[in-house]
């Protein structure tokens, strides 16, 4: 497997990655922005792969204690030696959603997640890392909240990054376990649908559901030449490092 060693925070995180299967990108810093944990507790990742949200996080929470779940053996190897030579402790399982190893059969303050959602429909990746990273497999969107619920503590919470599309589906498998809910639709740009969403929802959270105003992350309405073009909140978290609460609130 052919690696690339990536900047992420500007520096404050260098990642190794293929170079042709799936690689980490804004999704892992968002979600990771918009997880709420505080020093000292306990995070899970369902579907690590190289450890990119997990360790965004870390790099802006000190003293977490981060675990990981993967599918993939070698995306697994990658989080454990990403989190090693960044300086961070993480627990990464190779194992599926179906088949919970046993040392993450417990109860986790908070629990963050990057699941496929591209439909089954769709022509898969020829890069079999990618396709299982991307489109949706034996485990549906449903399936990963209902994991997330049962290794929640009680008012632990679970932050979900998916396509806008995948929304019914997510808010239908919360059931009665999950509650006080929020969504962040993520726009590309002003006056844009929302393609993507953040949930944040909490065990036994008995609050009323928010819809919130979108999160724009370019300015302007096309790229101006190479730049990214990130607005000022979109900077400030995906370059910066900092947190989406603001958002939520």
């Amino acid at each position: 497997m052919q690696l690339s060693h990536d900047a992420f925070l500007c520096g404050k995180l260098h990642l190794w990655q293929p170079v042709s299967g799936y690689r980490a990108a804004t999704d892992a810093v968002l979600l990771a922005a918009a997880c709420p944990a505080t020093s000292g507790q306990s995070v899970l990742d369902l579907g690590c792969g190289v450890g990119a949200a997990s360790l965004c996080l870390a790099a802006r929470v000190p003293d977490l204690h981060l675990f990981g779940l993967e599918v993939q053996p070698d995306y697994a190897d990658l989080a454990r030696r990403n989190a090693a030579e960044n300086g961070f402790a993480m627990q990464v399982e190779t194992g599926d959603l179906a088949a919970m190893p046993r040392s993450l059969r417990r109860d986790f303050d908070h629990v963050i997640a990057n699941p496929p959602y591209y439909p089954k429909g769709g022509t898969p990746s020829p890069d079999v890392g990618r396709a299982t990273a991307l489109q949706v497999g034996n485990a549906a969107l449903g399936d990963w909240v209902q994991a997330a619920a049962r290794r929640l503590a009680p008012r632990g919470w679970l932050t979900l990054i998916c396509g806008a599309d995948g929304l019914p589906e997510v808010l239908a498998a919360m059931g009665d376990k999950l509650g006080s809910a929020a969504v962040l639709p993520l726009a590309a740009r002003e006056g844009r649908p929302a393609l993507r969403i953040i949930l944040r929802a909490r065990k036994t959270g008995k609050g009323a559901f928010r819809l919130l105003a979108p999160f724009v992350i370019h300015s302007g309405d096309t790229h101006d030449g190479d730049r990214e073009s990130y607005t000022l909140a979109a900077n400030a978290v995906l370059r910066g490092g900092e947190s989406l609460s603001a958002a939520f609130e």
